[in-house]
């Protein structure tokens, strides 16, 4: 068989269709590139975002917001200490933007004014916290990226 620029450029052409079909079906099969999402309901999160953006200047306009800081025991939520830790309700949501099934939620059901998420339940890495709470009929929101 003879090679020349016409054999030459064939067999570069079926190179490159194998390497870009070789990608494919990797990036299709292996769970290694599984990527999901952000949310399930996209459509549905989106209709509710308006009273999200009420909950968060509700509690922008508090003297004092949702803290949390990180201890040896978890991470510890702090809610103001001005309100009546017993009339707190709601629930907090963790996010792990890298793995879905790392994603929970916390009702919120304190007597103090704090609330422990246990140190065994976050890996550290980054992961994206929600606090949705109602105090005396008004709702208040918080949101951050945090990194464990």
């Amino acid at each position: 068989m003879k090679f020349n620029w016409g054999t030459g450029i064939v067999l570069a052409f079926i190179g490159f269709i194998s390497f870009i079909m070789y990608f494919v079906i990797s990036m299709n099969f292996n769970k290694k590139y599984d990527h999901d999402l952000v949310t399930e309901d996209y459509y549905k999160a989106e209709i509710s975002y308006q009273n999200d953006i009420d909950k968060l200047n509700n509690a922008n306009n508090l003297e004092e917001n949702v803290t949390y800081t990180k201890t040896t025991e978890g991470l510890v939520i702090m809610f103001p200490q001005n309100f009546d830790s017993k009339k707190i309700t709601g629930k907090v949501s963790l996010y792990r933007p890298s793995n879905k099934h790392l994603d929970f939620e916390t009702p919120i059901s304190i007597s103090e004014s704090y609330l422990l998420v246990p140190d065994k339940r976050l890996l550290d890495g980054r992961w994206d916290i929600s606090i949705d709470w109602q105090y005396n009929g008004t709702s208040y929101l918080f949101k951050k990226s945090i990194v464990y």
